[in-house]
């Protein structure tokens, strides 16, 4: 019997390593996710492959998407839409692939509205010191900025409440490795499989 794929939402605060922790799942061979392809109205540039690097649509075709409910999540930057298409991951879960969506909460909170049966994951720092320390450590923003980005991390921790598992990163591999083993389990959840046994039940004849 077939399995929907999961769709797994990665999300976390600022600092926090979201990407990092993504791209060490990804870089093991026994991985079976596919990274969520984004749409986009900015032009197509030289090299990039519309349906591997974005789905590039006009703004008319983007806006249509989003008066229809098409659009897990999406926002607008420097003049350009960038968002998770609705189509795209449904026909990919239905491929039975697991779809890999790393997005910041409030985008993850968009995406729980559309589906409710995704597999939330919440990527914490060890504490907001460390957290603190690695905003330092990248060298990138002013210390006004920094406090910015710690009341802002504050505020999403406190939504934690939304997601359905916390993972602290304070090792990559491991944090990594939490993550992998959450999504093998939630395969084995008996409300995500129940539906296919019931149609099997009640396609077997009787045998006498």
């Amino acid at each position: 019997m077939s399995e929907r794929g999961l769709l797994i939402v990665f999300s976390g605060p600022s600092g926090v390593g979201k990407g990092t922790v993504r791209q060490e799942i990804f870089s093991t061979p026994d991985h079976k996710f596919e990274y969520s392809v984004s749409m986009t109205t900015r032009p197509q540039r030289p090299g990039e492959v519309d349906g591997v690097d974005y789905f590039f649509r006009t703004r008319e075709e983007f806006e249509e998407l989003i008066k229809n409910g098409q659009m897990l999540e999406y926002a607008e930057y420097v003049g350009n839409y960038y968002g998770t298409p609705l189509t795209y991951v449904n026909e990919t879960l239905d491929k039975g692939i697991d779809v890999f969506l790393e997005i910041e909460v409030q985008g993850a909170l968009q995406v729980k509205t559309k589906v409710p049966d995704g597999v939330f994951i919440f990527l914490t720092p060890p504490d907001l010191a460390e957290l603190q320390d690695r905003l330092v450590g990248r060298g990138t923003d002013s210390q006004e900025v920094i406090a910015q980005r710690i009341e802002k991390a504050k505020e999403e921790i406190s939504l934690m409440r939304e997601y359905d598992y916390a993972v602290v990163n304070d090792y990559v591999p491991l944090a990594a490795e939490r993550v992998k083993r959450i999504i093998e389990t939630e395969h084995f959840r008996v409300e995500r499989v129940i539906g296919q046994y019931d149609k099997m039940i009640a396609e077997t004849n009787v045998i006498r």
